[in-house]
């Protein structure tokens, strides 16, 4: 790690606690749901948008961590120096998911803008606190998975992957049209609406992007909500359903969480599970026909995350 990120980490960002630790690699093999990518690519542990029902919790290096999930996050101080090292074309043609287990644009980005520094070295822009890096660059595949409007600082960087003879897509999260359920689930994480104008920002700057309802949680007006999904310019979209398991929340939400859902299902918490999934259904069969009579694409569940190229 170098001294100036050293100085730029903070105790605390987004009411998460912060600390840093080196990493083995800043590339993982992809495995399981990602398993079409070549590597998954994460800055960060933890995340502190912290969504209650975020599967990432179990992949935490213990039940501590689980718990308070939300709560921490650990800062990949070699990143940037394990990136660096990749053999100039080593990444050509390699598919590469950012963000499978945590948010690369949660708040501690905005103050050490690593995220933003790896993308610099994929496009050959690396930043002047890393003078020794070359300045060839990669062209990979990449797919950057966020919920956070930040991404639209790096619009230039996915742009100039793809001048490069590479591919950059963005994928923003949108799970529901209900503000109150998304406050109740994903408490800590942007609006929806500012999300949407994020993905019709990245259209008009010429970004790929996708919106990914993963999962749809709850919809209010599926036609309307299709509606608003098509105006963003938009084609692209995945959905999956929300798999309610017992134990699958984050222990301080799950409560609260479930109840939302049945008093918006208008049913008991008995039969929360099937009431749910007739929702869903009904949505996505709402859904799949506006958009897709638009032109638009939607896909489902793993075939839907493939990569897009």
């Amino acid at each position: 790690m170098t001294a100036a990120l050293a100085a730029q980490i903070p105790s605390r960002a987004g009411g998460a606690e912060v600390t840093s630790a080196p990493a083995r690699s800043v590339l993982t093999k992809a495995t399981g749901f990602m398993s079409e990518y070549d590597f998954t690519l994460n800055p960060y542990s933890g995340c502190s948008f912290g969504c209650s029902y975020c599967y990432a919790a179990f992949f935490s290096p213990s039940q501590e961590n689980r718990d308070a999930w939300g709560q921490w996050v650990r800062v990949k101080e070699n990143a940037v120096d394990l990136l660096s090292k990749r053999k100039h074309g080593s990444l050509d043609g390699k598919r590469i998911y950012m963000g499978s287990v945590t948010d690369p644009y949660q708040p501690i980005e905005r103050k050490l803008r690593l995220t933003r520094k790896l993308l610099e070295i994929l496009a050959g822009e690396p930043s002047p606190e890393y003078p020794r890096l070359l300045t060839e660059p990669h062209k990979p595949k990449l797919v950057v998975q966020t919920r956070s409007p930040d991404v639209a600082r790096d619009w230039g960087l996915f742009r100039r992957i793809e001048e490069n003879g590479g591919c950059a897509q963005v994928n923003i999260t949108v799970t529901t049209d209900d503000e109150e359920v998304r406050r109740t689930f994903e408490p800590s994480c942007p609006p929806n609406e500012a999300r949407l104008r994020a993905a019709a920002k990245a259209q008009a700057e010429g970004v790929a992007a996708c919106v990914t309802m993963t999962p749809l949680l709850w919809t209010s007006d599926p036609r309307a909500f299709a509606d608003r999904l098509l105006a963003t310019g938009v084609r692209k979209f995945i959905i999956q359903p929300f798999h309610y398991q017992r134990g699958k929340f984050v222990a301080s939400t799950r409560e609260k969480a479930v109840d939302l859902m049945a008093r918006k299902l208008d049913c008991d918490r008995a039969v929360f599970r099937e009431r749910y999934l007739a929702h869903y259904n009904e949505a996505y069969a709402v859904l799949k026909a506006k958009l897709e009579k638009d032109g638009a694409e939607l896909g489902e569940g793993k075939d839907g995350f493939k990569p897009p190229f």
